[in-house]
């Protein structure tokens, strides 16, 4: 039985830099923590803009405990990079799910613009 697909996630656009890392150590000495465009827009609603889970998974058009497996992996992937003085990569392949929302909807304008 494979395994059921992965449901969109809308996210923000994400323009920010693609790493971040402890000063002073080059890139190619540490180890790399992977934070997807889905675990920062989590951590972005619920501990930036203080949303509540609920709200904050209504947004992404998410469960709440789908939302909640993304925002605990988020902080565990974060507080590992910074106790261990690893980089975070902020993975962008995911990035064709983020704004989505905004260019399906600026489509829709467009079209009943047209006719």
């Amino acid at each position: 039985m494979s395994p059921r697909p992965r449901k969109f996630r809308f996210c923000r656009q994400f323009n920010g830099a693609d790493f971040y890392k402890p000063r002073g150590i080059p890139l190619s000495m540490l180890e790399l923590v992977d934070l997807s465009v889905e675990e920062l827009e989590a951590l972005r609603l619920c501990d930036f803009e203080e949303l509540e889970q609920e709200e904050a998974a209504k947004k992404m058009d998410i469960s709440r405990a789908t939302f909640q497996r993304d925002l605990y992996s988020a902080r565990k992937k974060v507080a590992d990079a910074l106790l261990h003085s690893k980089a975070i990569k902020i993975n962008k392949t995911d990035a064709g799910r983020a704004g989505r929302r905004d260019r399906e909807s600026s489509a829709r304008t467009e079209s009943s613009h047209q006719e």
